[in-house]
């Protein structure tokens, strides 16, 4: 199997972006077709791990103080990170802010009072009382 696996890195390549194959269907990593094949929820789920993983590393390198939540504040936090991605969670200065001082009311509201909230709806309402009252909502 390890010389199958070898053999079929060299052929396909890795892409990890999609791209159009030869055979015009659209395709990703070590030739995973996408249109006929997709992804399974297992690889759905490792990809999702995967990516949680990278926001929370980018969440806590940036504001390392967020290390010291509860597990139900800063999964609100890694949520709205992977929603929105790091760059944009910078733009949220007063809510940081609010966050660093723990006033919790005044972070929620700052965030329930963006674009961002009326974009995603129930999520913000979600992520937002999680920070504020620190449930699980």
């Amino acid at each position: 199997m390890n010389k199958l696996i070898e053999q079929l890195k060299i052929h396909e390549g890795f892409r990890s972006n999609v791209y159009t194959c030869s055979g015009g269907k659209k395709t990703v990593g070590y030739g995973r077709n996408l249109q006929d094949i997709g992804i399974s929820e297992e690889e759905a789920e490792m990809l999702l791990k995967n990516d949680i993983y990278e926001a929370t590393n980018q969440l806590l390198n940036a504001f390392p103080f967020m290390a010291t939540f509860s597990d139900v504040r800063i999964s609100a936090m890694i949520n709205f990170t992977f929603n929105v991605g790091i760059g944009t969670v910078r733009k949220f200065s007063n809510t940081i802010e609010y966050l660093k001082n723990e006033d919790w009311e005044a972070a929620a509201d700052e965030m329930m009072d963006s674009k961002w909230a009326e974009q995603v709806g129930d999520r913000s309402i979600q992520i937002t009382e999680q920070i504020r009252t620190g449930k699980w909502s």
